[in-house]
C-alpha cells in the first residue's frame, strides 16, 4: 500500500471523528451562544484540521484522482460508528449495500492509480 493511500485513510478517520463530534455538538445547540460555547464544535474543528493535514500529505505522495475519491471512506466510518454512538441512528440492508458499493468503487479507484 503506498503512502498516499495510507495518509488518505488516516485523513478519513480524523474527518469521520470530526463529523461525529459535530453530531454531538448539534444535540446541544439551541442558539449562537450555545454554539460558540459547545466544546464538541471545537473538537470537530481540531479533528477536521488534523484530517486536512493528512490529506495534504496524501496529495503530496499521490494523484488527486486517486487520493480524493478515498475521502468517500468518511461515509463508511460515520455510517458504522453513528448507530453505536447515537440511539436515533440505525443501519439497514440498503445502507450496508451502499457501503459495499462505496468500498468496491474505492477499491477500483485505488487499483487504477499509477504504479
Amino acid at each position: 500500500m503506498n503512502k498516499a493511500i495510507v495518509y488518505a485513510l488516516i485523513s478519513t478517520i480524523f474527518a469521520a471523528i470530526g463529523q461525529i463530534a459535530y453530531k454531538y455538538a448539534s444535540n446541544g445547540v439551541s442558539n449562537i451562544q450555545t454554539f460558540i460555547l459547545n466544546p464538541y464544535v471545537y473538537i470537530g474543528i481540531i479533528f477536521y484540521g488534523i484530517g486536512f493535514i493528512f490529506m495534504l500529505k496524501a496529495l503530496l505522495y499521490g494523484e488527486v484522482t486517486l487520493v480524493y475519491p478515498m475521502m468517500s471512506m468518511v461515509f463508511i466510518w460515520v455510517a458504522i460508528l453513528s448507530p453505536i454512538l447515537f440511539k436515533t441512528d440505525s443501519m439497514s440492508v440498503s445502507k450496508w449495500i451502499g457501503i459495499g458499493i462505496i468500498l468496491l468503487g474505492t477499491y477500483f479507484v485505488a487499483k487504477g492509480g499509477k504504479k
